[in-house]
Order: structure tokens, then sequence, then C-alpha cells
């Protein structure tokens, strides 16, 4: 099974957090990492951390000062998941063949799909670049996935 990290699902929820308070009528954007902790409920600790990597990887800039916190360096719809990821979690690979770590496997020489599970990478490496941080924002839940609270079935259009 393909799992995200639980740091990467943060940044994502910091950063459209971040969106939304550059969004919000008369604020500057910088958020505190204390603030994105109340607004979102993940562990102030935890968003440090996240902002940290987000800010190593360019994807947020962080302000001192007074009136210093965080900010977003772009705008969501130029921020793809693939990003998010990388800047998290590290490079997209799905096997150590595809990291570069040819050491990693103790059957190299006899390996009969060598080199091909590049082929998978960069299929999920585009699919994840093709979606970006607005698109999850947008995003509505398809009324097939919507759960009446009374009723056990979804509910039908």
């Amino acid at each position: 099974m393909l799992r995200l990290s639980k740091l990467t699902d943060y940044a994502v929820v910091v950063l459209i957090r971040l969106d939304e308070g550059q969004r919000a009528a008369g604020c500057d954007g910088v958020q505190t990492s204390p603030g994105i902790a109340a607004a979102t409920g993940v562990p102030e600790p935890t968003v440090a951390k996240v902002l940290k990597a987000l800010s190593a990887s360019s994807l947020v800039v962080s302000q001192r000062g007074a009136r210093g916190g965080y900010r977003l360096l772009r705008p969501l719809d130029a921020i793809a998941i693939a990003d998010v990821i990388a800047a998290i979690d590290g490079p997209i690979a799905l096997t150590a063949c595809v990291d570069g770590n040819q050491g990693g496997c103790e059957v190299q020489s006899l390996c009969a799909v060598k080199g091909r599970w590049d082929l998978v990478n960069d299929a999920i490496q585009g699919a994840l670049s093709s979606i970006t941080l607005a698109d999850m924002r947008d995003a509505s839940v398809p009324l097939v996935f919507r759960f009446n609270t009374h009723m056990s079935a979804p509910l039908a259009e």
C-alpha cells in the first residue's frame, strides 16, 4: 500500500490554512505557528516542523519580528501536491531502483524488471504534479459519497 506520511497530510492542511489567511479581508497573510495550530487542530510543534520543511523548499517564507509569521510564496494553484510530498517526504520513488539506491536490492543483477519501475513512478509523479492545492481546496465530495447522518447508505441524487 502506498501511503503518505502524516506530516505530508498536515502540510496540505497548513498550506490551505495559510491561503485562507491571505484571502481573508484585511489580513496581510502572515500567520504564526501557534495561530495555525489553533485553527487547524494540528499540534503546534508539528505545525512548526512542517513550516520549517515548507520554508526550506520555498513553498512558504518566514517573516521575523513582532508581526512575524509565515506566508505562502505562491498561490495554491501554483503548488502541486507532488511539490508538497517532495518537501516533506523527499522525492517520489516507489522502489530503491527508482530513487537511485542501486545498492538496496540483493537481486539487482538478475532482476527482470530492472529500470521498468520508472514507467510506473513517472505516471504517479505526473498525476501528483497535475493536482494543485487549489484543486484540493476547491474539491467537493461527490454526492454519491455523501452520507446522511440518519442513514447508512449514500444519498440518492
